[in-house]
């Protein structure tokens, strides 16, 4: 028994491939931009504390989605790694903190909440903004999870985090390129504190 594709079902199967390919292929050019514009590591009684701020503005998209109860998520990704002559990098330490901008129109604030934990209202959607743009000093690595004297590769980036939204609205996002909104890592060395 051979399987034959009517004509209805290669029109459909087209029309399927061509619009995945849309999605894939969308040009970035009309990204928002968002830009490291400080970073550092620093020691703490505690641990290494990651200090960064960031620069970018809203598109008007968003800017409406928060407006219509859509929450964004910002996500801040720290790297670090160890270069080694002998072998790839030995990549170390991974550590993520991600802030959530929702907007609640019963309250007329906007909340701000970082890991699902720490929850901030706001009177205004710049204020809100604020925990993004810098963010608190959170610990990146405990205080002996780096060799002492060793010099470690810092990378920092932030996105706008899609997979938090809902899944209904993911589709939509994927090809708008208001949605599409990150910056370059920002890359420093560091050296551990010896003992």
């Amino acid at each position: 028994m051979r399987f034959r594709l009517t004509a209805p079902l290669r029109q459909f199967m087209l029309t399927m491939l061509l619009a995945v390919l849309a999605v894939l292929v969308v040009p970035v050019a009309g990204a928002t931009e968002a830009e490291v514009t400080s970073a550092k590591l620093e020691s703490t009684e505690e641990g290494y504390r990651i200090s960064a701020s960031f620069s970018f503005e809203l598109s008007r998209g968003l800017v409406d989605a928060i407006a219509k109860e859509i929450p964004l998520s910002f996500t801040t990704e720290v790297e670090l790694t160890r270069p080694r002559w002998y072998w790839f990098d030995e990549k170390t330490i991974r550590s993520i903190q991600t802030v959530r901008i929702a907007y609640n129109p019963w309250t007329r604030n906007y909340t701000g909440t970082i890991n699902n934990g720490l929850q901030q209202n706001f009177a205004t959607l710049e204020d809100a903004l604020a925990l993004v743009l810098r963010p608190r000093r959170w610990i990146v690595a405990e205080k002996g999870s780096l060799t002492p004297g060793a010099v470690y590769n810092v990378a920092v980036k932030l996105k706008l985090d899609l997979s938090y939204l809902p899944k209904t609205f993911l589709i939509t996002s994927l090809n708008d390129s208001d949605w599409r909104f990150s910056s370059d890592w920002k890359r420093f060395t560091f050296k551990a504190e010896d003992k």
